[in-house]
């Protein structure tokens, strides 16, 4: 990591309802665990308010972590963070304060340092005061072409900053094995039940794994729409640590991705590339981007392509999806974007 003459002090602000460290379900939580642990290896200041429980390397302002995941408790935790980034900012001398979450436009102050927004998820899921922020000096970014595509006009969007995975932790094992792999968030945009179907059609087996969180909604789709079809060749690990994730990885067949969203990014892609296991997923957001279909994976339209490609996979090559990862996917390649980036918006002028 390179080291630079004038030190940063970045404030990151995580989406309240999830713990941020490299053990983390959500895309957004791991990127800030490694922008937090980059920065503080570069001998900038990180300073990360974050839910209590967090793994930080920098500073950690806990926010209380709800009991549940009620509009009620929302609406508490915004509060949390709101007062917390006020404390922080009244504590530090905050360079840029970079935000995390869909709900950032809930705590965003009115005055301060600038601001930077990561879009993680698709621009339909975010409100008009987060796209079009009244604030000045806040600026949005994209994690990819086609998200940016979506975004609409007039939005303050900077350059794209795609995302990047750890190289050196994620490496390709010694044996592949004869299962196809699901990992993320259980809840119904990510349609494992589709992935469960073109698995059975395959005959591939098949091995889910994952966090289902207290959303109603989350819940009910695993018990309604999972939980019923595991045995006969699926099972389900729930939610697993870097260490066991990453051997699930490199040891899978496949990295199979049915969902029906249009994914802004797929980290979990990119792992699996970086472990050098392909992946199979439908042709939707970015992951055309992420996937060269017929080297690194197949990008699919239904559940019978999809089984057709599980029967395909072993066809392709381990060490070129490892290559694909070390030529476009380093998280140090995405630090350096973000460090660029950081210091121009940092050179803003504060409007009071």
């Amino acid at each position: 990591m390179l080291k630079v003459a004038v030190p940063l002090t970045l404030l990151s602000v995580a989406y309240p309802f999830a713990p941020v460290g490299p053990d983390a379900v959500g895309g957004a939580e791991q990127v800030l665990a490694t922008l937090d642990r980059s920065l503080t290896r570069a001998g900038h200041r990180s300073i990360v308010i974050a839910q209590e429980g967090s793994c930080c390397r920098g500073t950690l302002l806990p926010i209380p972590k709800p009991a549940d995941l009620s509009a009620r408790a929302q609406a508490e935790g915004h509060v949390h963070v709101r007062r917390a980034i006020a404390q922080a900012l009244e504590r530090f001398p905050v360079d840029l304060i970079h935000f995390h979450g869909v709900d950032f436009a809930s705590y965003l102050p009115a005055d301060g340092p600038p601001a930077l927004a990561t879009l993680h998820l698709p621009p339909h899921l975010y409100p008009q005061e987060a796209l079009f922020p009244r604030r000045t000096q806040t600026f949005l970014h994209c994690v990819s072409e086609s998200q940016r595509r979506a975004c609409p006009a007039g939005a303050p969007l900077v350059a794209t900053v795609p995302n990047g995975v750890d190289l050196e932790v994620l490496r390709p094992g010694d044996r592949k094995r004869s299962w196809a792999l699901s990992l993320g968030r259980i809840c119904p945009e990510k349609a494992y039940h589709d992935g469960i179907y073109a698995a059975r059609e395959a005959g591939v087996r098949l091995i889910l794994a994952g966090e289902v969180f207290p959303y109603e909604n989350h819940q009910r789709y695993f018990r309604e729409e999972i939980r019923p079809r595991l045995g006969r060749g699926v099972r389900f690990l729930g939610p697993q640590e870097l260490g066991p994730k990453r051997r699930l990885l490199a040891s899978a067949r496949c990295l199979l991705v049915p969902s029906h969203v249009p994914e802004t990014s797929s980290l979990v892609s990119m792992e699996a590339l970086a472990c050098g296991t392909p992946v199979v997923a439908f042709r939707v957001g970015a992951l055309p981007e992420v996937i060269d279909h017929g080297r690194t994976g197949f990008l699919v339209s239904d559940v019978h392509e999809m089984a057709q490609a599980l029967r395909e996979v072993d066809s392709l090559d381990p060490g070129e999806c490892r290559r694909e990862a070390e030529r476009r996917f380093s998280s140090e390649r995405m630090v350096s974007r973000y460090l660029d980036l950081y210091r121009q918006l940092a050179m803003q002028p504060v409007h009071a």
